[in-house]
């Protein structure tokens, strides 16, 4: 077992492992424990009752945060020609098609997110495997296949991100920084949290928001009390 650092400790030690904070009180708490030298993500994960292997109780979609997530994503437009012009405007990192399809191809991934036409996906299909492990294919059920390119590129820059349901049937997301303001990040954790019961299976039974915490990068996890959801 490693050595457990002076700053981890010092963590630790303000944090009470017997309570249940509120989303306020950990978003303060959170931004008090991180003590690294860069500003570090703050991400919220949710442990859901349901079961991932069954189709009908898997939980995805995407929401808007309200404050951004701090992190300057760097998007792909992958358009035809008439699109490129909307595509730039809008704020696209990069822009094109032929040329990113076969730089993919040869192993460039280095985009936090890819948005696409309609018309295009047929040609993303063999990429999949290239694509999809890292959670970039596109896919209209997140609004990153559409005609309206700009929108969906202004809404990712904005803060809209997605997210999915992983096979330990525990959602993780970024909500902010460290260094935004406790209010905001607070902010943030409850849009989250208010698409997540909207999102709540009509196959799933019994308690479903089992368990939620809040962490740093480089942080202990703070326990948050599921009722205040």
């Amino acid at each position: 077992m490693g050595k457990i650092t002076k700053k981890r400790k010092e963590s630790l030690s303000k944090i009470d492992r017997t309570k249940l904070y509120s989303v306020q009180d950990a978003s303060a708490l959170v931004k008090e424990i991180a003590n690294s030298k860069f500003d570090e993500s703050v991400d919220l994960a949710v442990r859901l009752g349901v079961d991932p292997r069954k189709a009908d109780q898997m939980v995805r979609g995407v929401v808007s945060l309200p404050h951004g997530t701090g992190k300057d994503v760097r998007v792909l437009a992958l358009v035809t020609p008439d699109k490129e012009d909307e595509a730039t405007t809008a704020g696209a990192d990069f822009v094109g098609l032929d040329e990113y399809l076969q730089k993919i191809k040869d192993g460039w991934t280095d985009v936090d997110v890819i948005i696409t036409m309609p018309s295009v996906m047929g040609k993303l299909g063999p990429l999949g495997r290239v694509l999809g492990p890292r959670g970039l294919m596109p896919n209209p059920k997140t609004g990153t296949v559409t005609m309206d390119v700009a929108k969906a590129i202004n809404e990712v820059k904005a803060g809209k991100i997605d997210f999915k349901v992983d096979k330990s049937g525990i959602v993780h997301a970024p909500i902010g920084k460290a260094s935004f303001d406790a209010d905001k990040i607070a902010g943030n954790a409850d849009e989250l949290l208010q698409t997540l019961v909207k999102l709540k299976p009509s196959s799933s039974k019994g308690e479903y928001i089992k368990s939620i915490a809040m962490s740093s990068t480089m942080s202990p996890s703070i326990n948050i009390d599921t009722k205040v959801v």
